[in-house]
């Protein structure tokens, strides 16, 4: 005879009953997230398998093939991590530095701060160059820099997210290669709409996100290093100290052994199979093309309307374009309006440019004629507005 254990009382929900979710329509036009193209988000919707499925082992083979292209890079330990950006931007430090690196950090934004801060908690001895929040870094300055402080590792931001600047690279790795130094490059912002030239330009590590390109939800962060920065991993003194960005443990998984390491987030490597799918379908070289043609289009039509960039046009990003707030106009409550009546999105700034610029994003899927005129038709018709 068996008996049924009593269940432990619970307390009861309170409040009303929680209905299903209702997503409001918006067109993301900031700094990211875009929008997500309709066939990624049907590629997610799928059902799930399992992480060590034959299926799902053949896909991640697939999603890494795809990302090698997207960079134009033929390194061996490139795959997607499961997180953020900022979860791949950590793993690149994680994994390359030991406490005492010296640590050169090209400072023209929000994001170099953030990877100086992140470097400093894994105990680098930091050093940073920094430029004016629309600027960029010369070659001369760089190489100064890299005479002075001997860095083991230098770290730029291609695509500067929070002023809108392209770091210009030719050259650069030639720079590092010369004084001994590995390259690392934050490339969030321009991976798969700015032309990106991982082997070319001799980056040994690059991270990026899945959200902003690549027009796939955000929860991935691509992550590749070359044999110099394996090599580098290969010789540390002790393990690398963050578990779960360990790229030596995460290579089994994602390498030919294909051993266990975590539960993967396949419905999001269905979509990032998909993205990539998508931008090669579409060929690379078509894909920057469209964004420089949009972008510029964007600041002409801009510029007509009497508004100021904050970037010189050679230094400009065509994935994020900063508009300077005219004098006597809340930015925020522009924004707000914007969002409000119109469902449609634009950023603000971030750090010293807070209060001072628009960032307008045009990324991936969103990156069209139709999104460039619509933004415009809503700078000339309700600005106006705004003003005193």
């Amino acid at each position: 005879m068996t008996t049924t254990q009593a269940l432990p009382p619970v307390q009861q929900f309170q409040g009303e009953p929680v209905p299903p979710i209702s997503v409001p329509e918006r067109l993301l036009l900031g700094p990211g997230p875009s929008n997500s193209h309709p066939s990624v988000l049907q590629a997610i919707s799928l059902q799930p398998v399992g992480h060590l499925d034959p299926f799902y082992v053949d896909l991640m083979g697939e999603v890494q093939s795809l990302l090698r292209y997207v960079w134009q890079t033929s390194n061996r330990l490139t795959l997607p991590m499961s997180g953020t950006g900022s979860a791949a931007m950590e793993a690149t430090i994680a994994n390359i530095v030991e406490p005492g690196d010296s640590f050169l950090v090209g400072v023209n934004g929000y994001f170099g701060n953030r990877l100086v801060d992140m470097a400093s908690r894994y105990k680098a001895d930091v050093h940073t160059i920094k430029a004016s929040w629309g600027e960029a870094f010369t070659l001369q300055e760089i190489e100064s820099a890299l005479i002075k402080h001997k860095p083991k590792i230098l770290a730029l931001v291609h695509a500067e997210t929070s002023t809108g600047v392209c770091q210009p690279m030719d050259e650069i790795g030639s720079l590092c290669r010369k004084h001994d130094c590995l390259l690392l490059l934050d490339t969030v912002t321009s991976l798969g709409g700015v032309p990106l030239l991982i082997d070319e330009w001799k980056v040994d590590l690059a991270y990026s996100c899945s959200q902003k390109g690549l027009s796939c939800p955000p929860g991935l962060g691509p992550f590749t290093m070359n044999k110099r920065a394996e090599d580098k991993l290969n010789k540390r003194i002790g393990k690398v100290p963050n578990w779960y960005l360990d790229v030596s443990l995460l290579n089994q998984y994602w390498g030919s052994d294909r051993i266990y390491h975590h539960t993967a987030p396949v419905n999001m490597n269905f979509g990032m199979r998909e993205a990539l799918r998508l931008i090669a379908e579409e060929g690379l070289s078509n894909s920057w093309q469209r964004h420089r043609n949009n972008a510029e289009l964007l600041w002409k039509g801009l510029e007509n309307l009497g508004l100021e960039l904050h970037v010189k046009s050679e230094l400009r990003l065509p994935t994020l374009t900063t508009v300077k707030i005219p004098e006597g106009i809340d930015g925020k409550a522009f924004s707000l309006h914007l969002l409000n009546n119109y469902g449609v999105e634009i950023g603000g700034g971030l750090g010293d440019l807070a209060g001072k610029v628009w960032r307008i994003g045009l990324m991936g899927y969103n990156s069209n004629k139709e999104n460039v005129n619509k933004v415009l038709d809503l700078f000339d018709s309700e600005l106006k507005k705004f003003k005193n």
